[in-house]
């Protein structure tokens, strides 16, 4: 049979098995007729979902399973426009960072209007994008990014919207970029105060955004950004005319010419501060001082390159300004100061500071009192040439201080400052000296001079020269003191701080005398028996002749005191107990750092005191042992304790 057939191998017709090497074969090539008498043996059931391949070539290939990513941004951005105010639009942010970014780049006025009301709105809350700005964010470091602020975006659009923004980069490897700003401008028009800060990878396309989708924006603050330059500033001054704060710090790009545009463009312009900036300079300070002559109040210039001629203009259109500060301008000399003073436009001047002046300053502060008469508040810093000549003069043409701050003015004596008590002490209410070398004790005799019943702050820190003669001078003077700071005095002992208070008329409730290393026991006992029902802050810290007898002292005579420091003194484990027996019902913190005498003794008296303290410090009392410190921290879970 096989020979007739032409058949080879063996006679067998069927060998019981499939003459097909894949038995899924089979199926292809029998035919579609009537089989019923045909012999087919036994095959496999094929898997359907699986594809074969015949001859090397694919029959079927597997289709992609369709999916709404697979659209391209055009098609998802009109279908997410169209999505309801709310918890809707807030879910769809977080399907994707795609879809987050999209609907952060959404504007209000890109919105459909005619959409439901949605699930965002049942219960009346979200009603679209916010324009009160009643929300505020703080994004630092790392935490600052793309995706953040478009969550930031979108998260407070229909909340109220966001009104207060700021961003420090802390000079990280920040994530974010201009389009982080672009999603603020989309997103939060009720934006209306916003800070950058640190920020390199931000330059004047993501500013600009800013300017054109935030035209509520009051409160400008922009410190170390590289990349920012005069045109973000015209942006922002023709778009937000409701600006009213400006201040840039240590942006190197920025120069003359955005800042007269602020002036221009912004007629509700108050406060103006500039630091840092070295392309700034004559040109920006008087174009801007110029066109916001009756509307700027507050005005602060450092470390710029302006000079002589900056501080004429503000002297003559100057006529809103009520605080001003001049800090280390290297271009300006006393004789802008007497230009300034001469242009009789800063009658309402009240707050001046002038510091790091490195020019003969006597002349132009005589010409600045006459022009400024009505200035109470004075501070000079570090004026290297300001003499008592200088003072005094400026004290007689301004009898309105009410405040003097003077640091680092080594020139001024006793005679200056007592001139100035001579002319101001009727009114004057604070002074402060501070690291001022050139004060020194000189036996003087002060007959003519009147009480400065006025005075209730004095403050003298780090001045080595003052002793016991300078405070028996001011006891004389300043017989109504509230206030009492005396700092790394290590000049005065009881003998000249108990002549400071022998005729005083009031109570202190304040008294700093920290560092002052030859006060004892018998001087600040003394102080707090005088004043023991008004005292409420009493800081010894680095007395180190100061122990148990004050606080025995204090235990029973200090009802009223809330804050009591005696780190590095004398004290053990006896002054502690005391104070644990006394009744100090408004002893809020109590400070021990550094005081080595006490011990695991004294940790039930802490525990009593613990129970009405916020803040305890016991930080280097080495005799205090770590598992003392635990059993305090177990029992005085509500102090918060510092080791």
């Amino acid at each position: 049979m096989s020979k007739v057939f032409g058949f080879t191998g063996s006679d067998d017709f069927c060998t019981g098995r499939s003459v097909y090497l894949n038995p899924k074969e089979t199926g292809l090539f029998l035919s579609l007729g009537c089989q019923k008498y045909a012999y087919k043996p036994r095959q496999k059931r094929s898997r359907v979902g699986v594809p074969f391949d015949f001859s090397g070539d694919k029959w079927f290939e597997p289709k992609p399973e369709s999916s709404i990513e697979t659209l391209p941004d055009e098609c998802l951005f009109e279908i997410l426009r169209r999505l309801p105010a709310g918890q809707d639009r807030s879910l769809c942010a977080s399907v994707s960072k795609r879809w987050l970014m999209l609907l952060s780049n959404i504007c209000k006025d890109e919105i459909c209007k005619d959409v439901g009301s949605g699930n965002g709105n049942k219960d009346g809350g979200d009603l679209g994008f916010g324009d009160e700005g009643c929300l505020s964010r703080r994004l630092e470091g790392k935490k600052a990014s793309d995706v953040r602020l478009a969550a930031v975006a979108v998260g407070t659009a229909s909340r109220g919207g966001l009104g207060k923004l700021s961003i420090n980069g802390c000079n990280s490897d920040s994530a974010l970029t201009n389009a982080g700003l672009k999603a603020v401008a989309h997103g939060c028009p009720s934006l209306k105060i916003f800070t950058l800060w640190d920020v390199d990878t931000i330059s004047d396309e993501g500013l600009i955004e800013i300017a054109n989708g935030c035209h509520q924006l009051e409160k400008l603050d922009l410190c170390k950004l590289q990349n920012i330059s005069d045109k973000a500033l015209i942006e922002i001054a023709k778009n937000c005319p409701k600006l009213t704060e400006l201040s840039i710090e240590s942006c190197p790009s920025i120069g003359n010419e955005g800042l007269p545009a602020i002036g221009k463009w912004c007629p509700n312009l108050r406060s103006i501060s500039i630091k840092n900036c070295p392309r700034v300079g004559d040109l920006g300070i008087v174009g801007m001082v110029s066109s916001a002559s009756f509307v700027l109040t507050k005005m602060t210039l450092e470390s710029l390159a302006v000079s002589d001629y900056s501080l004429a203009v503000i002297g003559q259109y100057g006529f809103a300004i009520t605080d001003l500060a001049l800090n280390s301008l290297p271009y300006v000399t006393g004789k802008g100061l007497w230009v300034m003073g001469n242009g009789h436009a800063l009658q309402k001047l009240t707050t001046l500071t002038i510091g790091s002046f490195s020019g003969v300053i006597d002349i132009g502060l005589e010409a600045l009192g006459k022009g400024c008469p009505n200035v109470k508040n004075f501070q000079l810093h570090k004026c290297a040439f300001l003499s008592d000549n200088g003072l005094v003069s400026f004290s007689k043409a301004a009898p309105s201080i009410v405040s003097l701050h003077l640091e680092e003015c080594h020139r001024v004596t006793q005679f200056g400052l007592f001139g100035l008590l001579y002319n101001c002490g009727s009114k004057l209410k604070a002074l402060t000296l501070v690291s001022c070398y050139g004060m020194k004790d000189l036996k003087l005799e002060l007959t003519a001079v009147s009480h400065c019943e006025s005075i209730s702050s004095l403050s003298i820190r780090n001045c080595p020269g003052v002793g016991n003669s300078t405070l028996a001078i001011l006891g004389k003077l300043c017989t109504r003191l509230q206030r009492l700071e005396l700092i790394g005095l290590e000049g005065i002992t009881d003998t000249g701080f108990l002549s400071l208070l022998e005729r005083s008329k009031s109570s202190l409730a304040i008294v700093n005398l920290s560092r002052c290393i030859n006060l004892t026991d018998v001087g600040v006992s003394t102080m707090v028996k005088l004043h023991r029902k008004t005292l409420k802050v009493l800081n010894l810290n680095g007395c180190k002749r100061i122990g148990d007898s004050t606080l025995m002292e204090i235990a029973g005579n200090c009802p009223a005191l809330s804050d009591l420091d005696v780190s590095r003194c004398d004290i053990t484990d006896d002054g502690i107990a005391a104070l644990a027996h006394a009744v100090l019902p408004n002893l809020d913190v109590l400070s021990l750092a550094g005081c080595t005498l006490v011990t695991n003794k004294s940790m039930p008296a802490l525990k009593k005191l613990g129970d009405s303290l916020e803040g305890l410090n016991i930080k280097n009392c080495k005799s205090i042992s770590i598992c003392t410190v635990d059993k305090l921290i177990e029992s005085l879970w509500i102090c918060d304790i510092l080791f």
